[in-house]
């Protein structure tokens, strides 16, 4: 799994590509954390190029969204590997769930 962050004017966009699973999903909540570490007004959690979304993902999108305070979380979905789940596991009543990037970027205004 690796991540990246970028800036855009409506927000921070963490991409996160690979497999997040038991392993891997620590570094995904450090690279959460220091995504929030601003803190951002908003926090784009881009999932599209993830290939397998384990519980311990999900468990450390939520436990982010745990501490993330004022800063408003989107979370960029689509496909069998994690939309799936997370409507599966009614996280996308958590999360601003949406398909596309721009999509959600366009939600943020």
């Amino acid at each position: 799994m690796t991540t990246s962050v970028t800036q855009t004017d409506a927000a921070t966009v963490l991409t996160v590509t690979g497999e997040v699973d038991l392993a891997t999903a620590p570094a995904l909540e450090s690279a959460l954390d220091a995504a929030l570490a601003g803190p951002p007004a908003a926090l784009v959690i881009d999932l599209t190029a993830v290939s397998f979304l384990a519980s311990a993902g999900m468990a450390a999108l939520v436990s982010v969204h745990k501490r993330a305070g004022g800063t408003r979380l989107v979370v960029v979905a689509d496909g069998p590997a994690t939309s799936r789940q997370l409507k599966m596991t009614s996280l996308d009543q958590v999360f601003s769930l949406h398909s596309t990037l721009d999509e959600a970027l366009a939600a943020l205004g």
